[in-house]
Parts: structure tokens; sequence; C-alpha cells
């Protein structure tokens, strides 16, 4: 008679404890973010679906039962983290690849076997996600054999070199995504010809040179988000929104937001839309002489210049002829990922931390947004970096990436509360800013609605959400791609695709709207100039200065002081 196998008895083991250790584990997850139990009280034990149990179990017998008799050969197919030769011919590390992808997919087969509800199991997937990205066996140079093979080849130079790049990233306080070294706002990004032609406490306002002998009578003003800095919209010459708008004879302004220190820890909701939209629409309004202007607001600066739109209705003033909402949140019924962080305890935390004061510190956004990508974002370059010794790539989207910056507390606790908490700028009437009382309905001007197919930041149902709050005449358009490369697609380069619908029709949800949609090749931003040009008025000559007469003067070059500022 046989002995049992060693893979069998392990095996059996493990069925014994996927319903006692690991259940454990994940019942303390249900606990991240989730309200405190009253005094006495004790979180309510997690249970599973005993079906679903049962076949989970079955599953890993049957998947250890082949892996320890076949071998592991393909076995991390399709994985890139184990997709190199090193890994395959060296068969403990295939074993520990194969090995950890199998326990992963058990792990996250458990999470959707938990009865819970639905905030519950997405926190659970959410902890088992990170766990398991965390604990790869690429992770560790003691497994990862490609790392190893590359410190044999180079007789430990590699190790020693990620010596130094942890050190490195230890001075600076992150992870590098690339070589930072390369790059300088105002020398190769943000490079387009501009003057800065008025600033308050909390922004800059940037004017660009013409490029062209005559321009739109109507300027055009962008409102980037406050939670990074405007230069994702002026890259590079090539991929450059700014330019490319400035290039189609429209007068170009921006916003440039300005890096919050200790003197702004104060900062309210109501100071971003009184000294950021509000004000630069009033000094763009007097340095062009016209009574409107058109408007573009990108991710959280779509919701503060959707807010400030809201304001001037409700005071009766239509200054613009055209709005464009960029992935962004007016309606926060679907956040994604980002609902999981979300609920009342940790907006009442964040409320007693720096409701009356303080900054939310540039780096914990940072890394928050990383780690909803950790393996992309995050482990990715920790290997590369560290265990191999390289340095990334230069790349101008990731060093933008990492040029973070902060807010202050008191105007972020009242985003958190009042938009992904409790949803109240499409209440009619829920919320006052500056001393009006908010409703998106008043806003009866044209609007470009665009949304990003793969955005995991803004959900393209969130984004399509918007056309059902405003009044005006609607376009709403989907890119392809994610919250970024989706919306930095310059036609020169003939990437992706946009999709289009009647402008007439809008159906409860994005999904219908997709059903009756058309599929174009190539950049949404042709779309855009089309539909942007009628709200843009007539041709008139170029101005041949920055700003107007002695009230509004040239203050510094373009990109100006407030976007070199160091969170």
């Amino acid at each position: 008679m046989h002995s049992e196998p060693d893979w069998a008895a392990a095996a059996r083991q493990f069925q014994q404890t996927l319903g006692q250790g690991w259940t454990q584990a994940l019942q303390s997850f249900t606990n991240l973010g989730t309200d405190l139990p009253a005094a006495g009280a004790l979180p309510a034990p997690l249970s599973f679906a005993p079906d679903k149990l049962a076949q989970l179990q079955q599953d890993y017998l049957k998947e250890a039962s082949e892996l320890w008799n076949h071998g592991i050969a393909g076995a991390a197919h399709g994985d890139k983290r184990f997709a190199s030769d090193a890994w395959g011919s060296n068969p403990v590390a295939a074993f520990s690849a194969a090995a950890y992808l199998l326990n992963a997919r058990t792990l996250l087969g458990l999470a959707e076997a938990a009865q819970a509800d639905p905030k519950t199991k997405a926190r659970l997937r959410f902890a088992v996600e990170q766990w398991m990205a965390a604990s790869s066996p690429s992770n560790f140079l003691a497994f990862n054999a490609e790392a190893q093979k590359k410190a044999v080849e180079t007789r430990g130079e590699s190790i020693a070199k990620g010596i130094q790049n942890l050190m490195h990233d230890l001075r600076q306080g992150h992870v590098s995504m690339t070589d930072e070294s390369q790059f300088e706002v105002g020398r190769n990004v943000a490079t387009t010809e501009g003057a800065v032609v008025f600033q308050n406490a909390l922004m800059q306002l940037i004017e660009y040179k013409p490029t062209t002998a005559k321009v739109h009578e109507r300027p055009f003003l962008l409102v980037p988000p406050c939670i990074n800095k405007f230069y994702i919209l002026d890259l590079q010459p090539e991929n450059s929104l700014i330019k490319h708008l400035v290039d189609q004879g429209h007068r170009t302004f921006v916003v440039s937001w300005r890096n919050p220190d200790a003197s702004l820890q104060q900062a309210t909701w109501d100071d971003y839309i009184a000294q950021g939209p509000l004000e630069a629409i009033r000094v763009v309004q007097e340095i062009s002489g016209s009574k409107q202007l058109n408007g573009l607001g990108f991710c959280v600066g779509g919701t503060i210049l959707g807010t400030a739109l809201a304001v001037l209705a409700a005071r009766g003033e239509k200054p613009l002829a055209s709005v464009t909402f960029l992935t962004t949140l007016l309606d926060f019924s679907d956040t994604g990922v980002l609902d999981l962080f979300i609920d009342e305890q940790m907006v009442r935390f964040r409320e007693m931390q720096m409701g009356q004061g303080g900054l939310l510190k540039g780096q914990d956004l940072a890394t928050t947004f990383s780690f909803l990508r950790p393996n992309d974002l995050v482990w990715n370059y920790v290997v590369g970096n560290y265990l191999k010794g390289e340095t990334p790539p230069p790349f101008d989207l990731l060093y933008w990436n990492s040029d973070s910056t902060n807010l202050p507390g008191p105007m972020y606790a009242w985003y958190l509360r009042n938009t992904y908490l409790e949803n109240n700028l499409v209440k009619p009437g829920k919320l006052t800013v500056c001393g009006q009382k908010v409703d998106l309905r008043r806003i009866d001007i044209p609007a470009y609605v665009y949304g990003s197919r793969e955005d995991h930041i803004v959900p393209i149902a969130a984004s399509y959400a918007s056309v059902h709050h405003l009044r005006g005449k609607r376009r709403f358009v989907m890119g392809a791609s994610g919250h970024i490369a989706g919306v930095i697609n310059a036609p020169a380069k003939k990437k992706r695709s946009y999709w289009t619908g009647p402008s007439d029709r809008f159906p409860a949800t994005q999904a219908e709207w997709l059903a009756g949609a058309t599929e174009h090749p190539g950049s949404w931003w042709t779309d855009w100039f089309d539909w942007l040009r009628p709200h843009a008025g007539k041709q008139v000559a170029a101005p041949r200065r920055y700003g107007k007469g002695s009230t509004y003067q040239a203050l510094e070059p373009a990109p100006g002081s407030y976007v070199k500022q160091k969170a």
C-alpha cells in the first residue's frame, strides 16, 4: 500500500484551513473602512456560500494534484511577471510562481464566495488583490529567477545598482516610475509659449501666445484638476492639448493651481470656486473684451467648473458660450473602485483630522491612486528599480504623475462628504456655494461630455451620467483607453478610436447609449474641434501682447512659478 503523497496531505490540510484560517484573514478585511461597532459589539462573522466553498476546495485539490504530478510547464503562462525564460528554466522559481497563482485564484474565489453586501465583497476583493500583489514571488530576490540571472550575468552590479536606486527613492520619498532627471518643467515639458497675466493666492492665470494671424473672438479657458498639475495638458508639443488649441486659432488661457503650503491650510471649496474659475472667467472677459468665452474642465477641474457655472447661473449670469467636461464626475452615484475607501467613518475621521485646517499631503493621494493598479504602478517598479537595478526610461506622463500636489484640509473634507459620500452636487438646492444654491439643471449652455472607456478613476458610466443633469444641447463622446491616455491622444499619432451617438437622445444608461453609438478610428480631438468651432465666434486679429493695458501685464513667462512648487 502506497503512502499518501506530500502534495495530497498538504492539499487536505488546505481543505481544512480553507474554511478556517483564510476565512479568519478575510474576516479582518471586512472591517477595512467600515463603521466602528458599538461598544461591546463584535463584527458579524463572515460566512460563505457552501456550494461555492465546496467547489473551491475541489478545484484546489485538482489543480494542486496536477501541479505536483505534471510539473509546472506553462503553469504561469499569461502573467507577464513570470513571462521570461528565466522563470521557465528554473524549476524552483517556476513552481513558486505556479503555486502562487493557484493560491491567488483560490483566495479571489473565496472572496467571491463570501456572503456579504456588495461593498463588503468589493473591499474583500480589493484587499485580497493588494495582498496577492505584494506577496508575489517576483517581488523578492530570493524567488525572482530573472533578477537572479541578471545578478549573475552582471557579477553583482545589478544588485549594487538596485541598492543605489533604493537609497535614491528613499531620499525623494517615492518609487521612481521614470528617470525624473531627464525632465524639467518649462524646459522640456510645459513648453508652450505664454505668460502669467494674473495671480491670486490659489492660482495663476496663463495666457498663451497666438500662433495664427487671426483668432476666434471668444477666448478659451481650461480648468485642470487641482490634485495634479496643469501640464498634463501641455506635456510635449506633439501631444499638447493646449498647443493644439492655440494652433487652431483659439485665444487660450489656463488656470495653474498653486501647490498649497501651510499658508493655505484653511482654504475651502468655496475659496477654490471663487478664486479659481469665477475669478479666471472675470479676468479673461476683461482681457479679451468678450462677454462670453468657452471653457473646459478636466477631472476634478470639471467638478469645480461645473460648480462655478451653477453659482453663476444662480446669479443670472451666463459667461460661457459652451463647456467641455473631460472625464468629470458631476454625479457621484458610481465612483468605481474609489468607493471602497469612502464611508461615514472615513469622512468623519478626515473632518476631525483636517476639516478645520491642515493639509492632505500630495504623496498620500499619489500613493492611493498608484495602489489602484498595484502590479503596474508599484511592484513593477520595485522589481525593476531594486531587484534588477534598472533605471526606468524617461516618460513625460509618468514624470507628471510623480509631481504630486497637496490639498487644503477643509476643501478636501468638504469634497469627500458632499460628492463621494452624499452625492449632494446633483441634488438641486442641497448645497450652498459662494452664497448661492447649486442647481446643475440651470447650466443650459451647449456641453461636450467626454469619458474614457477603461477609466478606473471616473468610470465611463459616471462620465455619461452628467448628460442627465445638464439642460443645454449636449454631445457625449467615449474614447478608448483610460483616464489619462484616453484624453491625451493627439490626432497625428492615429491611435485608438472613439464613439459618438445621437445628440438628441440620451438613454438612461451608458450601455444603452453605446448600443446605438458609432465607432470612429483615431483621436476624439478632431470631433471636438469641429464641435467647438461654431461656438468660438468670428475671426479677429490676434493680440500682439499679453494681458491688457496696465491692469493685466505679463508677470512672468509660462509655465509660471506656481506649477514649479513641490509638495
